[in-house]
């Protein structure tokens, strides 16, 4: 981004923060979207108002991420890498509070609000509107007597002695999120380097990404909300805590943790009950060492899927009732179908290759039951599971 299109940047940024009427009249209108534009572009110039209603439309995406998102300062780039209010208060709690943390590569402040919840933040960032949207959320949760704000190249930043957080951009270069920690920015040698001189802190990274590698000695922390696994955090120096792997579920608040190897458990038959595993565990691999404990086999020894004899109550794993098991042939598995009136077909696989969306019409279910199939691998060979989850059960 070049000097012209960041101050314009900033200019836009600071009319619309001085501006609130401009957002309390799309609020209140009624009006089609060209009839909008016609109308506030009566009161205000063009870009102002491009810039409003983008803003307004990002505002109602952040609602499923931050409790505030009507009042935040955000941009599409921003809010999709940005760390959710509920993940960002999960990650905080292990910075001792009052100490001083560096949030680096700050971004629109998720985590910088967080972290100030607790003690003093100094956010950082190359941007300096990226800076001025940091402290302006915090302000919207009214954190910002904990925050300074500082626009600097994190590359060239010194963290010696320092608690730090960092969130490297992963779509520096392009225009998807990179699962390569050799493509973030700062590159992986930055990070490494920010991570010997800093007393101690977090690094966040995709939960794709080979972060065991690249990270060797680190304690690593899966994190998964409403069931689906968002980041992995590791952590390093004076919050480390060994070499470690967890799955942490939210909103549950639950952690599964293990330091060391974990020994593979038994394979078995289908039982009477089948468990998938959160993502977080199975990204974390710790998919035995939940077997281990809740005394579940596995279904094939490349199959995240367990099974067991008796359901279980557990943050860590979903659990339905099979109520069949059938070699994977097309036609008897369609005449099954039709046979118990299946309408509804939750259809999963992954270790077996299945074009979900094309077997489901090809099984034509038609019907008022819900089931879910899954398409496995049972000791070698794929088989069709018919299961039910109990919210599928009819009443009474």
């Amino acid at each position: 981004m070049n000097d012209s299109t960041l101050d314009d940047e900033c200019r836009l940024l600071t009319v619309l923060q001085n501006s609130p009427g401009i957002f309390e009249s799309i609020a209140r209108s009624n009006d089609g979207e060209l009839s909008l534009q016609r109308r506030l572009r009566e009161m205000y110039p063009a870009d102002v108002v491009r810039a409003a209603l983008s803003l307004a439309d990002l505002r109602r995406r952040a609602e499923g991420k931050f409790s505030r998102a009507s009042r935040m300062w955000l941009t599409r780039r921003g809010l999709e890498q940005s760390t959710g209010e509920t993940m960002a208060h999960h990650k905080s709690r292990r910075f001792p509070v009052g100490e001083v943390v560096q949030d680096l590569c700050c971004g629109i402040g998720g985590d910088t609000i967080a972290l100030a919840s607790r003690g003093p933040v100094c956010a950082i960032d190359c941007d300096v509107a990226n800076t001025m949207r940091a402290a302006a959320n915090a302000a919207v949760y009214g954190v910002n007597g904990s925050l300074r704000t500082a626009c600097e190249d994190v590359n060239d930043y010194d963290v010696a002695g320092s608690l730090v957080h960092l969130d490297p951009d992963r779509r520096r270069h392009r225009r998807s999120r990179s699962t390569r920690i050799e493509e973030y920015s700062p590159g992986l040698e930055s990070i490494r380097r920010l991570m010997r001189a800093a007393l101690g802190g977090s690094v966040k990274v995709s939960p794709m990404a080979y972060f065991a590698t690249a990270f060797p000695g680190c304690d690593f922390v899966l994190i998964s909300v409403h069931g689906e696994c968002r980041e992995a955090t590791v952590w390093f120096g004076e919050l480390s805590e060994g070499e470690a792997r967890r799955a942490s579920v939210l909103p549950a608040g639950a952690t599964l943790s293990v330091a060391g190897p974990v020994e593979p458990v038994a394979v078995s038959e289908p039982r009477e009950w089948i468990f998938d595993p959160d993502p977080a565990v199975v990204r974390a691999g710790l998919v035995d060492e939940l077997a281990s404990l809740r005394g579940l086999s596995r279904l094939d020894e490349v199959e995240e899927y367990l099974t067991g004899e008796e359901p279980i109550d557990s943050p860590f794993a979903q659990g339905l009732r099979i109520e069949s098991v059938h070699a994977f042939d097309l036609k008897a598995l369609r005449r099954t179908i039709r046979q118990r009136g299946i309408g509804t077909l939750d259809i999963k696989a992954r270790h077996v290759r299945v074009d979900v969306d094309m077997l489901r019409r090809q099984l034509r279910p038609r019907g008022e039951i819900r089931r879910t199939l899954l398409i496995a691998r049972c000791a070698g060979r794929p088989r069709a599971i018919i299961a039910e989850r109990v919210m599928d059960r009819a009443p009474g």
